[in-house]
């Protein structure tokens, strides 16, 4: 049982910075293809970044490209989102998700989701 849990959301100002952790369990790491989407309020989820099962792969939507980074940390069994400079249009939940590869993933090819962590960007 694949199981995904976000943490690390919170209220940061305008030029912020947060970084969100993913502890997974029900799978190992290297066998799964993982990502983040978020969705804002009245609005659809959309695809923020994500990391290749091995090789060191990522990749990211165009909203925060330089600004978000992806990683993951084997032995923790953790998926991460370090985002800097945050932007009021950051405001949304974050989901954590695992998908069979990178190529798909974007366009929302996913096979499980957690139940979001909320960030929030204002002033």
């Amino acid at each position: 049982q694949v199981q995904l849990v976000e943490s690390g959301g919170g209220l940061v100002q305008p030029g912020g910075s947060l970084r969100l952790s993913c502890a997974a369990s029900g799978f190992t790491l290297d066998h799964l293809t993982m990502g983040w989407f978020r969705q804002a309020p009245g609005k659809e989820r959309e695809f923020v970044a994500a990391i290749s099962k091995v090789g060191g792969v990522t990749i990211y939507a165009d909203a925060v490209k330089g600004r978000f980074t992806i990683s993951r940390d084997y032995a923790k069994s953790t998926l991460y989102l370090q985002m800097n400079s945050l932007k009021p249009e950051d405001t949304a939940v974050y989901y954590c998700t695992t998908a069979s590869s990178t190529s798909t993933i974007r366009a929302g090819a996913v096979d499980a989701w957690g139940q979001g962590t909320l960030v929030t960007v204002s002033s």
